[in-house]
């Protein structure tokens, strides 16, 4: 394994029963994570964007929920991990930011209490617990902090329960760091300041983030590369830069075109007709097929492989020589924050 490389994902499946039907949530995902990294995953909701994300920190390993394929953290196969050694390793080494706070904080326990135990592997006295919670809630802009330690979550709004989350994944330090959706609840203004504390910490701690979002705004902002997911597929992975003004695969040049641009009143919007597929059911070759208006008959056959189209530039296209002659996306999302 390379040594620049913290995490590998390698032909990861994921599949759940839902109501007696089996649905296959990931499907032969791969992708590498560098030290320090910002890997953006953006698609349609029920891609399987959260259920990789969960599948890199072991939480879907009950209910009929399984996984197979390899996940490389620093060598190591976390797969083959027991559940105990998973459990030491999540907020030590890696933490998640779930989308729905209300779901992942304790409502029996005080902000403060799930704050100390999150930081319980730094080895730190009851005073300093104190201290870095208080700090971490400051940063993430709740007022107060002395006084919302106290606090239950019922007791927040769901903005502040978010900001409250999101400084219990941060509290430990992480090498790893996952967040789905974390500023779905907070305004642009909190948002902002959210991304760019994420983005100080990653570079004072040499932190690396997962970021789920449907903001490609958000994305193009944060993210040194971004990957698009398809029906628990990856389609297409590149840099930010490359991904926004270069996208190599229809699924990819749809998001992008049917963004709102800043000269919006001057272009219309154009969608991308269909619904993605339903993943209880079996899909025989490209899963976009039946919304691409480039698919022909062997897209409906086979399952197109990934191919490199670049430096650092994959896509699972059939005819990447049509999407050559795409009409050039002479603008990008506009950001909501920025690396500066």
């Amino acid at each position: 394994m390379n040594q620049d490389v913290l995490l590998e994902v390698d032909n990861l499946h994921t599949w759940f029963a839902d109501n007696g039907k089996i649905v296959q949530a990931v499907n032969g995902v791969t992708f590498s994570l560098r030290h320090g990294e910002v890997l953006g995953l953006v698609g349609e909701s029920g891609c399987g964007k959260s259920s990789t994300c969960r599948s890199i920190i072991g939480l879907v390993q009950h209910g009929g929920l399984n996984t197979q394929g390899r996940i490389l953290y620093n060598g190591q196969d976390l797969l083959q991990f027991s559940e105990r050694e998973m459990a030491a390793l999540r907020g030590k080494e890696i933490s998640m930011i779930f989308q729905e706070p209300m779901n992942a904080l304790n409502p029996v326990t005080t902000i403060g209490e799930q704050l100390a135990e999150s930081m319980i592997h730094l080895n730190l006295s009851k005073d300093e617990v104190r201290k870095q919670s208080i700090d971490m809630l400051r940063l993430v802009g709740i007022a107060s902090p002395e006084l919302r330690l106290g606090f239950y979550p019922h007791q927040l709004s769901g903005g502040m329960r978010q900001r409250a989350m999101i400084a219990i994944a941060l509290a430990p330090r992480p090498k790893l760091l996952l967040a789905d959706e974390p500023t779905t609840a907070l305004d642009v203004t909190i948002q902002d300041q959210i991304m760019k504390l994420l983005l100080r910490l990653i570079k004072e701690l040499g932190m690396s983030l997962i970021l789920v979002t449907h903001n490609l705004g958000v994305a193009s902002a944060m993210c040194d590369s971004i990957a698009v997911m398809y029906a628990g597929h990856i389609v297409e992975r590149a840099s930010a830069h490359d991904l926004f003004y270069f996208p190599r695969h229809p699924y990819t040049y749809g998001l992008i075109c049917s963004l709102p641009m800043s000269k919006a009143e001057q272009n219309r919007l154009t969608p991308i007709m269909g619904t993605p597929p339903d993943l209880s059911r079996s899909i025989q070759g490209c899963p976009f097929a039946p919304r691409c208006i480039y698919a022909e008959a062997r897209c409906r056959q086979e399952l197109p492989q990934q191919v490199e189209v670049g430096k650092d530039h994959v896509s699972s296209c059939f005819y990447l020589d049509k999407l050559q002659n795409l009409p050039a996306v002479v603008e990008g999302p506009q950001p909501v924050t920025s690396k500066e």
